[in-house]
């Protein structure tokens, strides 16, 4: 892909970006939010934390070297800094440095 089509392509996904990110202030315009968009808003980053959990650790094998020490003790100590602190980029950005130093160390 050569750098025009490259800007092409970058524009027109920050211009749906943008359409996409406004959609909500032009529909919900009165301040009366739907029950259902309210129910989404508060139980699906939840499940999307869940589902990346999920998705990260299908692939620990536990009887195998390292036996997955490195994903337990990244899992183990995100959800402690996350507990403790209530921060969560603080927890992903531990999270992810202490889960490369394991890995590498391991």
């Amino acid at each position: 892909m050569d750098n025009s089509r490259a800007i092409l392509a970058i524009c027109i996904m920050a211009g749906i970006t943008f359409i996409l990110r406004s959609m909500s202030f032009v529909l919900f315009t009165h301040g009366k939010t739907p029950k259902y968009i309210s129910f989404l808003g508060k139980y699906l980053p939840f499940s999307i934390i869940g589902m990346l959990v999920i998705y990260c650790l299908k692939n620990v094998s536990l009887i195998r070297s390292p036996y997955g020490i490195p994903e337990i003790v990244a899992v183990a100590l995100v959800a402690l800094l996350h507990l403790w602190k209530r921060n969560t980029l603080l927890s992903i950005l531990v999270g992810t440095v202490s889960y490369m130093l394991l890995l590498h160390l391991f």
